[in-house]
């Protein structure tokens, strides 16, 4: 078993050459590149430019050196070049006044609410910041060198990860208000992921849908974890998962189970086994869901005798599969159950969740796999392999709008730093108070 053909991480393969190996994904026969119908872009010229430079012709004429007249010149060609400018901090100055009246009467400005110390960071640098350990998934450390690099301005890690406290604060109001949502959805994806905070592992956990995302951290991994984020149990749709225990526990609701998974146990009891019918459930669930995105493209649900055959077929293969691993029966005189093959057990959880591993094809809301989910899962650990670990769990929960495009945080969280960065705006600062 290895992370080619179940869920472990690929760090546990350790170094050794991977076994070359069949992909789920099958052979296209399109060619490499932007296919036929593809928007391509390229860069083009703007009609207004920012600046201009010119390059007048010579004062004299080559042939009879006669002098040009270079004010009748005529624009011959034009040329582009896109570039950013050359960064450098600004200090701006606040200040107050203070007036007597010829009555005798003082009379005070004041600083507006955002300006509160003597010397402090201003709002883009801070958006800034909150930006590139977040949204880029950049460690502390580096990304205030990179600050420094790109402005001049001299920040703290320290200083940073203050910021990102301010930003998640800010944030837990949009949070409230996405969880909402997120009860009423018709479907929910939820995954969890392990971290390592302060040295202990934690465990991640996400429920999203394709344009809402929650995040939030707890130092369990079921049950306790799911009443406490009180997300998954107030939900009125299906939720999607990957077969994890507590999930089930959550009777109050459909389920959908992530297929995805499913075919990377089949590959590999097929391999352990050499048996036929992972093969056949495979084809089984490839055919249903390709049957199905047509189907939807057309805007009809599958037929119901589609639906009929699909189910006939499914639990014809799980009767195969049964006839060739039976269960183990326990030893006279030994305690506790008798463990079973892992065949054994996976067309325990086919036949037990029939109605769950199927629900896509009869619904069509309901996706194939929960990828919608272990996309919001990819960046935290990407940034978590960046950076080594967590090193608080001052920020327990995340929210953050989903747009289609594949995850970087990011499928969601251009906007939600974004949005983290108009917050920043009217966060005053807490650096210390100087003479």
């Amino acid at each position: 078993m290895n992370s080619e053909n179940s869920s472990k991480p690929p760090s546990s393969d350790g170094l050794a050459k991977k076994p070359k190996t069949s992909s789920l994904r099958g052979k296209s026969d399109k060619a490499v590149g932007g296919q036929p119908g593809h928007k391509g872009s390229t860069l083009k010229r703007v009609a207004v430019p920012t600046g201009t430079k010119d390059y007048l012709p010579p004062s004299h004429c080559k042939r009879c050196h006669s002098a040009l007249t270079l004010d009748q010149a005529q624009v011959l060609e034009r040329r582009q070049i896109f570039d950013v400018p050359v960064l450098s901090f600004g200090v701006i100055e606040h200040r107050a006044y203070t007036v007597v009246c010829a009555c005798g009467q003082r009379h005070d400005s004041s600083f507006p609410a955002a300006v509160s110390e003597a010397a402090q960071y201003g709002q883009n640098v801070r958006a800034l910041g909150v930006h590139l350990t977040q949204g880029q998934m950049l460690p502390y450390a580096r990304a205030a060198e990179l600050i420094f690099e790109m402005t001049g301005l001299s920040v703290s890690p320290a200083t940073l990860h203050a910021w990102v406290g301010e930003a998640s604060a800010a944030l837990q109001g949009t949070a409230a208000l996405i969880a909402r949502p997120l009860h009423l959805a018709p479907v929910l994806c939820a995954d969890e992921l392990g971290l390592r905070v302060d040295g202990k592992l934690y465990w991640m956990h996400v429920a999203a849908t394709g344009n809402l995302t929650w995040y939030g951290m707890h130092a369990k991994r079921g049950m306790e974890a799911i009443v406490a984020h009180g997300i998954l149990p107030k939900r009125l749709g299906v939720l999607v998962h990957d077969c994890w225990a507590s999930y089930w526990k959550l009777d109050d609701g459909l389920h959908a189970l992530c297929n995805a998974h499913l075919l990377r146990e089949l590959v590999y009891v097929q391999e352990m086994t050499g048996q036929n019918w992972p093969a056949a459930m495979t084809e089984l669930l490839l055919n249903a869901q390709r049957l199905g995105a047509a189907t939807r493209q057309q805007g009809r649900p599958l037929d119901a005798g589609a639906i009929a055959a699909f189910t006939t077929v499914y639990f014809d293969i799980v009767r195969a599969g049964e006839q060739l691993n039976p269960p183990k029966i326990k030893p006279d005189g030994k305690r506790g159950r008798c463990k079973q093959s892992d065949a054994h057990n996976l067309l325990g959880r086919f036949r037990t969740h029939a109605e769950s591993a199927l629900r896509f094809i009869a619904d069509a809301n309901v996706p194939f796999s929960n990828n919608i989910a272990e996309r919001a899962v990819r960046m935290p650990k990407v940034k978590q392999k960046i950076s080594g670990c967590f090193r608080t769990t001052a920020a327990p929960t995340i929210s953050a709008p989903s747009d289609p495009v594949s995850t970087r945080y990011a499928n969601r969280d251009i906007a939600c730093w974004k949005c983290c960065a108009a917050r920043l705006l009217a966060i005053p600062s807490r650096l210390p108070r100087s003479g």
